[in-house]
């Protein structure tokens, strides 16, 4: 009824709104529901533009419209006045008086409380719901009249996408549909929610029958979103009226997609452009530092492995930054005991077929003489066998940077730095490490990346990407074979990684990462497989926070990172007994 123009001023229009509010309350009685109904409202001489909130038979309250477009097609004054500038905090409906104003708020829990506006106020400079959300709100409804315009649609979408991130809230819009007039304007009955910036749903506009689309929003989400981003809480809130919402109707089935692999865009197209973008950052970081120390080679060691490989690629491209060949790189492999076949071809073609100034080192010698003289059986394949190992590689490129004026770039992944999943002293240490913002997940598609655009090493980079995740610590069989493969010692690390994101971006509990993950991973993983897995990462990060504090610099290239100087600071003596204590098991052991 937004057309209704200067019938707005007819007693008969008006009160059969009145007849109208009384007949959708009581339809609502035994509905949880709460509704949202745009009416125009009489208070003393004034009509305002309004929307009115039910709830089971009742009605909670009625927000008038605060600002009053008047221009180009709008001519809003002629009929209404603004919310700024109600008479009385209450208005009657019926025979009933409800809570009136723009500083009323519907709360239902700790995590869900409603704020609304009206069309126009989206499109101010600071819109009301801005307010609400600093007064808690989580979740802002917008009754909105918008007429269709070339172009308007994505406007207004970006518009509600941008609110919703700036307010760290949900935003629910539901606009005016073909029912309207069409003297002048069209409008299209655009409905959309988005949440922080994300829509996840919205209609096709010009139906004929009215389009009813459906979100969940993670209400708990962006609490802890605003707990961590602690600027929004700077802002001094304005006072507000809180209404009490009744018991809303339960989810009995969660229908919104939890991403398996949430580090990584979906479709090709975000891919390709968010590999593109972390790979140029990790390349400008590190032509920086090598610039800065005045370092005339970039020393990598390479296992024919993903992490050590992304490492490598970057180099090159940070050398192409610098204007240098590839000849400045010192591409070093080291085999040891546990080296397989594949991994050590893969390793010398890569570092000979980028043009690299490369060096095979063996160190089963070395490491040999350094088990006489600690006096470590050789025969005994324990932690000291495996980590001499990758202590020795770290102070022969340590060494190498000092007798060539380089720097050793580092290769750990941030899923490593996650779990600890790297030698004390060893793979733990560089002079730069390159991949420590990008998670396991990514690495795969942003070496996938290069392979598309580099022609000349694309079918080695393939092969890499197919070999097992290992590192290569423990003999390999008669067959040269990869004997040692991470993904069995502890768990998948796509699991690992998503565990990571929600923990860290939004402080989940254990046992809702687990709800998360189940519903995510429900066609690949076991309940008993998550459970353990969780656990693992649960263990592994809290144990192995001594290595975190002093890991060495490295670029930041998402919302996560692990730097100490950063993102990241815990105690490295930290217990995790009440985060274990939260994943009780679903099944019981075999």
């Amino acid at each position: 009824g937004y057309t209704c123009a200067d019938l707005f001023f007819q007693s008969q229009l008006l009160d059969a709104v009145q007849s109208g509010l009384d007949e959708l309350r009581d339809a609502s009685t035994g509905l949880g529901t709460v509704l949202l109904v745009g009416a125009p409202l009489r208070q003393q001489t004034r009509l305002y533009n309004c929307a009115v909130l039910m709830q089971n038979g009742n009605i909670l309250g009625v927000v008038p419209k605060t600002f009053i477009p008047n221009y180009k097609e709008y001519y809003e004054k002629r009929w209404f006045s603004s919310g700024l500038d109600v008479v009385e905090e209450e208005i009657a409906i019926g025979d009933e008086y409800v809570p009136f104003g723009t500083d009323l708020l519907f709360e239902y829990d700790e995590y869900f409380t409603l704020g609304v506006e009206l069309c126009e106020d989206l499109w101010n400079v600071v819109p009301p719901s801005s307010y609400q959300a600093l007064a808690g709100a989580t979740v802002l409804a917008n009754l909105a009249a918008s007429n269709e315009l070339v172009g308007k649609a994505d406007y207004r979408r970006g518009l509600i996408m941008g609110q919703s991130a700036r307010c760290v809230a949900g935003y629910v819009y539901g606009s005016s549909g073909v029912g309207e007039s069409s003297t002048d304007l069209v409008f299209g009955g655009h409905a959309l929610i988005a949440e922080n910036g994300i829509i996840l749903a919205q209609n096709d506009r010009f139906q004929r029958e009215n389009s009813i689309i459906y979100a969940e929003l993670d209400c708990q989400r962006l609490c802890m979103t605003r707990l961590t981003e602690t600027s929004f809480a700077d802002n001094p809130p304005e006072e507000f009226q809180l209404i009490q919402l009744d018991e809303l109707p339960a989810l009995s089935q969660l229908k919104r997609r939890i991403d398996p692999q949430p580090f990584v865009p979906e479709g090709p197209a975000g891919r390709d452009e968010r590999c593109g973008e972390i790979f140029k950052i990790q390349a400008a970081g590190l032509a920086r530092r090598l610039e800065h120390t005045g370092s005339k080679h970039a020393i990598v060691g390479i296992s024919g492995g993903l992490d050590s490989t992304l490492a490598l690629l970057a180099s090159s491209e940070a050398m192409k930054l610098l204007g240098k060949s590839n000849k400045a790189i010192m591409a070093v492999t080291m085999p040891g005991f546990g080296t397989s076949d594949r991994t050590h071809e893969n390793a010398v073609k890569l570092g000979k077929q980028l043009g690299t100034n490369f060096r095979e080192i063996n160190i089963k010698a070395a490491c040999e003489q350094h088990f006489k003289d600690i006096a470590h059986d050789p025969e005994k394949h324990d932690i000291t066998y495996e980590n001499a190992q990758a202590r020795e590689r770290m102070q022969i490129l340590m060494d190498l940077a000092n007798e060539h004026g380089g720097l050793v770039v580092g290769t750990g992944d941030l899923s490593e730095i996650a779990l600890g999943w790297c030698t004390y002293g060893g793979d733990h240490m560089s002079m730069y490490a390159v991949n420590c913002g990008v998670p396991k997940t990514l690495v795969r598609y942003i070496i996938q990346w290069v392979a598309e655009q580099r022609q000349d090493v694309q079918k080695l980079l393939l092969d890499i990407l197919e070999t097992p995740i290992t590192p290569e610590l423990l003999p390999t069989g008669q067959d040269g074979e990869i004997a040692q493969q991470t993904e069995t010692l502890i768990g998948p690390y796509e699991l690992h990684d998503f565990f990571l994101y929600h923990a860290l971006k939004y402080g989940a509990a254990p046992a809702r990462i687990r709800q998360l993950a189940q519903i995510a991973f429900k066609d690949q993983y076991g309940a008993e497989t998550i459970e353990h897995t969780l656990s693992t990462f649960i263990k592994r990060f809290f144990t192995q926070q001594f290595k975190r504090s002093c890991v060495p610099d490295g670029p930041k290239v998402g919302t996560i990172s692990l730097s100490p100087r950063g993102d990241w600071r815990m105690p490295s003596d930290a217990a995790n007994d009440l985060w274990l204590k939260d994943i009780p098991p679903d099944i019981p052991k075999t």
